[in-house]
């Protein structure tokens, strides 16, 4: 009588040199399509003057051009049409996926006027709302004058398109 096994025959595995190079390489090209996916991920950019929080509110009607420069910076640019006016420029963008152009996300001109005894007389935070100037503050679009013409072209000139 033969005696037989019932026994699985051993699946020989190599454990050699190669088997772990092969895993060490395929390790490796794992953790680089993650770098190379990492990289893809999205960005935002953000040009010209930071709003600090609650800077406007700090600013009552009637305050002294040089406590608007403490508290606000120096301007972007300096008007001086019927008073002294200060700008505040910024453009907040983002890109969704690396390489692809920039989407404007916001616009903001922060405009502080002064009257001839260098006094806050206004304050406005105009921004581009389907592209038309809009003043957040009085919540009113201006129809024309120089104010429009003005900001127009900082506008165009901030979009980089």
């Amino acid at each position: 009588m033969t005696e037989t096994s019932l026994t699985c025959p051993r699946v020989h595995t190599p454990r050699g040199p190669a088997a772990r190079w092969r895993g060490m390489r395929a390790v490796a090209a794992i953790a680089l399509l993650c770098a190379v996916l990492g990289g893809c991920t999205g960005e935002q950019f953000q040009k010209g003057y930071i709003l600090p929080p609650g800077a406007l509110e700090q600013i009552p009607i009637g305050a002294s051009q040089d406590q608007v420069l403490i508290v606000m910076g120096t301007p972007s640019t300096v008007a001086t049409l019927n008073g002294e006016v200060f700008y505040y420029i910024s453009q907040r963008s983002e890109r969704p996926v690396a390489f692809m152009n920039q989407r404007v996300v916001d616009q903001r001109v922060i405009a502080i006027y002064f009257d001839k005894n260098r006094q806050v007389r206004r304050l406005a935070n105009y921004g581009l709302q389907d592209g038309k100037i809009f003043d957040f503050i009085t919540r009113t679009t201006p129809t024309s004058g120089q104010e429009l013409s003005y900001l127009t072209p900082l506008f165009k000139l901030l979009s980089f398109n």
